[in-house]
């Protein structure tokens, strides 16, 4: 989701005072360590299954069976075809009173030995199944007879209820694209953004790369591709995340919103018990597995990995680069609340606490009158310096308070509890909705410990929302867990630490953050589906259409898709400025016929569909350089064409949103439990960060983002520009289709919500509760 800002900072995370940082490791050392890390991650994971009954399968299918070969042998009939009589030969004589037992060993044996084959022999059919990509490459909206069948298969070798790591051993590896394909693709994505000089230069250089580099680059990281899981996802995580020695803030966050027009309980303390035992509740289910796997199209499954981390996780930070610490359990939560930190146990001997439990702790620590200790209060400051600083600061902390330092580290998560209230209010909605977006995202810069995984933040008027780490994980882990968490919380809605070393407060940063949240109710989802085009595709050609009237010029858009159809797979880029959007907006601007435009806008969804499902089969190309360059950095091989392809600056960084769990909330029904989504800081210093949800069929979401501090950019201009490009890109259908669909024109009033119902943020029950 926020990922641009880390990926277009790869190259000063390679370099110190301006100079290039070498690695001191061989590529051969570096392939060995990935197939090592990868083959540990298997073990630990392979145990913890057989520890849970899930490998190799169900004990119960192997009693089942058991069963039937003893009952078979009871009727004299023999499945065996005579291994058990060959077996029990092998097996030591323990004389005639134990004949029958040495038989029943021998049916033990055998139903072993046929269990575990006929598991392998399914894994490898399933992993078979979902190495096939062709239902991608179908028109959008259709399914053929073949993917029918396909599906069909996979349905039948993935049981009747796969658990969430169920799917891992089957799940197929991460292809390695032809570098070829790579850098023609490369360079068709840059041609409409160059002058005719600049491209020449440009071919050129990946010319020299193709005939020079490319042959032994591409050699090696095939050779990576064959002993890790995945040849791109750990070096990601090093280079793009915990190499980096930025700030924490913004650069590397994202948060999420809670409901938009509902508050269960105005109070702050029920509200984080409720909260904190949600999503402990939810941890308890991960730890057992009992979290369904994401199925796309209710049968292609995608890779859990990455749900690991989710609890018990904290970025460390070091000198040259950080590391990410696991815990495999943790009992308590660390929290914030007026320059103060405390440490809420939140298990008994029976188990969880109970959330009135928990409410109890958090009612104490919001009434107890003590100040906070010197040097306390901007402690977590500490977590928003450049990881460097941090890394010196901390070893200090480690020998003067490492119970402290632990009870925070050690927590299953951060939560911060805000003295002032947020979200959206009736007296002034825009205005409210940019506040509450700007304090998950920057906050006051000392409220949160940005190295947890993710902060829970309860404001003083029931409110919430999470700021979250980038490093382990990407938004949709995060929004998986989010949403059920939000439904359990309605249902639920019925000793401080200190240390005496100071920190500066980092108000530049939060303060240069521009936030705009723009939720548009013209139209929807339902809308763009009677035009049949991707309403993702949709959204992106009007981004395009907005930032041209905004900035008069094309730029390159990162827009991050998911590759996660792979083992350990996180994110591809999108490149979504290509030369068939630029034609549509060019003739938008150029006031070309309704036709005409109509025409080029069904080109350029068509080709942003292609180079989506290319990035989703494993066919991007920005991953695959970027994995050319490291490689390139370890054999100290220079090249000027992938240090020109890392050097490019990301001016917008757009991301959908995904909501997977809609059955949670009837939106059509219960409109006012419609959640806003979230959003990240701009990948740019002189860029846009923009995020966007579609929650029911009829409201989409935006998140805009920029700094302040540039004078090229202003998130509610561009706001203003979404909202005339929708509007101008939905009467081309009307015009060019007759499609017969109400919205309101975009001189009403727009209130903010589409059903009429009030915006209070504080408003409870002014329906009935939908069913959870």
């Amino acid at each position: 989701m926020g990922e641009a800002h880390q990926a277009s900072g790869l190259l000063s995370s390679l370099s110190s005072d301006g100079s290039e940082v070498e690695l001191s490791s061989t590529v051969w050392q570096e392939i060995y360590l990935s197939g090592l890390r990868s083959w540990k991650r298997h073990l630990w994971r392979f145990w913890s299954d057989f520890l849970t009954g899930v490998v190799p399968a169900s004990p119960l299918s192997w009693l089942f069976l058991f069963s039937a070969i003893q009952l078979a042998w009871f009727l004299q009939l023999d499945p065996s075809l005579g291994l058990m009589e060959k077996i029990k030969e092998l097996l030591p004589d323990w004389g005639g009173q134990h004949h029958r037992l040495r038989g029943v060993l021998a049916a033990a044996l055998f139903a072993s030995c046929l269990w575990g084959a006929l598991i392998f022999t399914l894994h490898v059919a399933l992993r078979l199944l979902l190495s096939h990509h062709g239902w991608l490459l179908e028109p959008h909206g259709t399914m053929s007879s073949p993917t029918k069948t396909w599906l069909a298969l996979v349905r039948i070798f993935s049981g009747r209820r796969p658990m969430l790591f169920g799917f891992q051993r089957s799940l197929p590896r991460l292809p390695v694209p032809a570098v070829q394909d790579s850098v023609r693709k490369y360079l068709e994505s840059v041609r409409p953004l160059l002058r005719d000089d600049a491209f020449d230069c440009a071919a050129a250089l990946a010319h020299d790369f193709l005939r020079l580099q490319a042959p032994l680059l591409q050699f090696y990281l095939r050779l990576k591709s064959w002993c890790a899981s995945n040849y791109v996802s750990d070096w990601w995580e090093e280079f793009v995340y915990l190499r980096s020695r930025n700030s924490l803030l913004v650069n590397s966050t994202f948060y999420m919103m809670d409901f938009l027009y509902v508050t269960p309980t105005p109070l702050q303390a029920a509200r984080a018990g409720n909260a904190v035992h949600a999503l402990l509740l939810y941890r308890h289910r991960l730890n057992r597995q009992e979290i369904p796997p994401i199925l796309l199209m209710g049968m292609r499954p995608l890779c859990s990995a990455q749900y690991e981390r989710i609890f018990n996780t904290t970025r460390i930070p070091g000198v040259e680069k950080d590391h990410l610490r696991h815990l495999q359990d943790s009992r308590h939560v660390a929290v914030f609340h007026r320059g103060r930190f405390f440490r809420v146990g939140t298990h008994s001997q029976n188990g969880l606490l109970s959330p009135r439990a928990l409410e109890q702790q958090f009612q104490w620590i919001l009434d107890d009158p003590s100040p906070a200790c010197p040097h306390e209060e901007h402690l977590a400051a500490l977590t928003t310096a450049p990881r460097s600083m941090w890394a010196q600061v901390r070893e200090s902390l480690k020998t003067h308070a490492t119970s402290a330092l632990e009870a925070v580290e050690g927590a299953a998560f951060f939560v911060s509890l805000d003295s002032e209230p947020a979200g959206l209010t009736k007296e002034d909605p825009a205005a409210s909705l940019d506040a509450y977006a700007h304090a998950l995202l920057a906050g006051r810069g000392h409220d949160r410990w940005l190295d947890k995984s993710f902060t829970l933040i309860i404001f003083s008027n029931g409110k919430l929302g999470l700021s979250v780490e980038h490093s382990w994980a990407d938004c949709p882990i995060s929004g998986h867990m989010w949403e059920p968490c939000q439904g359990l919380n309605l249902l639920l809605s019925s000793p401080p630490m200190s240390h005496p070393t100071r920190s500066h407060s980092p108000k530049t940063l939060s303060g240069d953050t521009d936030c705009h949240v723009l939720p548009f109710s013209h139209f929807g989802k339902s809308f763009i589906k009677r035009c049949l085009v991707s309403s993702d595709s949709f959204i992106q050609m009007v981004l395009q259409l907005a930032h041209f009237r905004d900035r008069g010029q094309f730029c390159l858009t990162y827009e991050s898709a998911m590759t996660r159809l792979f083992l350990e797979g996180r994110t591809e880029t999108v490149r979504s400025c290509t030369r068939e959007a630029c034609h549509f907006v060019r003739a938008m601007e150029d006031k070309k016929t309704d036709q005409q435009c109509l025409a080029l806008f069904r080109m350029a969804v068509d080709k942003h569909q292609a180079l989506l499902k290319a990035a989703m089969s494993g066919q991007g190309i920005d991953r695959h350089l970027f994995a050319l360059y490291i490689v390139s950095r370890f054999l100290h091989l220079q090249s000027p064409f992938l240090t020109q392809v890392q050097s490019q600056q990301w001016l917008l960084s757009a991301s959908q949103i995904p909501v997977q769990q809609t059955h949670l909330f009837d939106i059509h029904n219960y409109p006012d439990y419609v959640s806003s989504g979230g959003g990240f800081g701009p990948a740019d210093d002189h860029g846009y960060g923009i995020s966007y949800i579609f929650m029911g069929e009829d409201m989409i979401t935006f998140h805009i983002s920029s700094k302040k501090s540039s004078r090229k950019t202003d998130s509610h201009r561009l706001g203003q520009h979404i909202k005339d490009a929708l509007l101008d890109v939905a009467s081309l259908f009307q015009a060019g289709q007759h499609l017969k669909h109400q919205f309101r024109s975009l001189g009403e009033e727009d209130s903010g919500h589409s059903h009429g119902s009030s915006l209070s943020s504080d408003t409870v029950g002014s329906k009935a509760s939908p069913n959870f």
